[in-house]
């Protein structure tokens, strides 16, 4: 037997409701057929026709059958928005929302569940009797529908308590992110004061040693262009200018190990490296100048 999907009281409503529809239905197609009857007995009374008196008949016939049709269709629209009513007023007493999908009336597989649904029990030689059809009117909200809602109220309220027990949570949460993400800020902060003073001891150091090569620069120029005659304390000059170089060569080693240690984690580090490494290569050049 063909089922609708729904618990054996509403299917019994829809039995109910397809019978009313049946029996309306064939009310209506009896009045279609007296229309057609009714022109045979008062105008089929003679053995020949014109064509225009054949129009005249079936324009008649046409008319009358028109609006017994739409009266009927008018009159089925108007049943099912009172079948609406009764559903809707008896949900709005439970505080209930029903939805409609207008488009699923249209659906061809569920209008052939149903036709076939119809066909099963209104065919079938196990009929109900009579007696089973009677069923009763829709119920009003009663002391059943107080329990549900006095349970569901209850529920509603366990749902509630769980729900602010899971927001304290989230608010201890909350807050201990929040103090995490001060003490990050704070030492973030810390950081960046510690970096900013190394960069600022680094560019010092640079500086010094710059103004140090400016310095002997300068000197080697001035002593490559005196005279033959102070060669003697050239060379005595130059003997302590190689000892300068080379401690101004151990400062710099000691100093770029320094700055390498201090700048390994920073930005400035590769630009000083390549600094200090055109430096030495500088020192280079000059050493090879003295000694030419």
């Amino acid at each position: 037997q063909a089922e609708l999907g729904l618990n054996e009281h509403h299917q019994n409503e829809v039995i109910s409701y397809m019978r009313f529809a049946r029996f309306k239905r064939g009310l209506c197609l009896k009045t279609v057929d007296s229309c057609f009857q009714d022109l045979k007995d008062s105008r089929l009374v003679e053995e020949t026709f014109t064509v225009d008196e054949v129009i005249d008949m079936l324009d008649g016939l046409r008319t009358v059958v028109h609006g017994e049709v739409e009266s009927e269709l008018i009159n089925t629209t108007y049943t099912n928005v009172l079948l609406l009513r009764q559903l809707f007023s008896q949900a709005e007493k439970w505080y209930l929302k029903l939805q409609t999908d207008v488009s699923e009336l249209e659906n061809r597989e569920l209008l052939e569940q149903v036709a076939e649904f119809e066909k099963s029990e209104f065919t079938s030689s196990n009929k109900k009797a009579s007696a089973d059809l009677i069923k009763p009117k829709l119920a009003p909200l009663n002391e059943g529908g107080s329990e549900l809602l006095n349970k569901t109220v209850a529920c509603l309220q366990e749902e509630n308590e769980k729900l602010k027990t899971r927001l304290k949570t989230i608010e201890t949460q909350a807050t201990a992110a929040l103090d995490e993400k001060s003490k990050l800020e704070k030492s973030l902060k810390d950081l960046q004061m510690i970096q900013g003073d190394q960069k600022t001891n680094a560019n010092q150091d640079i500086t010094e040693l710059e103004n140090k090569v400016a310095a002997l620069k300068c000197q080697f120029e001035k002593t490559l262009n005196d005279s033959t005659a102070n060669q003697k304390f050239l060379e005595e000059n130059l003997v302590t200018t190689k000892h300068d170089l080379l401690k101004l060569q151990d400062q710099l080693s000691t100093a770029e190990k320094e700055l390498e240690k201090k700048f390994q984690q920073t930005a400035a580090y590769r630009n000083m490296k390549e600094i200090l490494t055109k430096k030495n290569e500088q020192i280079k050049d000059l050493r090879k100048k003295l000694s030419k």
